[in-house]
């Protein structure tokens, strides 16, 4: 619907576009790709950061499978923090900061899960940085 809708503008509407922002459906991209060749194709703030604590949420389950052996349950230490691993570090109160250094001690053994939430942590402060701060941040993950 999106490549077609474009196809009616005409390439006098087409033509003038030079970036074009989508949410990662695919029909937008290949609609994108089609329609607007020249275009430069970026995902919106809202959904890279979205994106980024499902993966935390992948990692977290595959880690609680990997070390458990099942899904997680009660009283498992990753399922135990599964929502505040969503919550910005900026968010925490010290008492929630505690108690996720706790779970991931004992249910991270090779701190995969770890490693994820504060990749999150620096997408998320990206994204809520002024343009100037957020670049210095994308040079400085990108040499990293």
């Amino acid at each position: 619907a999106y490549g077609d809708w474009l196809t009616e503008q005409g390439p006098g509407f087409t033509s003038g576009i030079r970036t074009a922002t989508l949410d990662p459906f695919h029909g937008y991209a290949n609609a994108i790709r089609d329609e607007l060749p020249e275009a430069i194709t970026v995902l919106d703030a809202f959904h890279v950061v979205k994106l980024g604590g499902q993966v935390v949420d992948e990692v977290r389950r595959r880690v609680q499978q990997d070390t458990l052996g099942h899904r997680g349950r009660a009283g498992d230490p990753l399922y135990g923090i599964r929502r505040t691993l969503q919550i910005g570090a900026e968010h925490l109160t010290a008492k929630q900061i505690t108690r996720l250094n706790t779970k991931l001690e004992a249910g991270d053994p090779h701190h995969e899960v770890t490693l994820a939430w504060h990749c999150y942590q620096k997408l998320r402060a990206i994204y809520h940085a002024r343009p100037e701060t957020g670049r210095r941040l994308v040079a400085e993950i990108l040499a990293a």
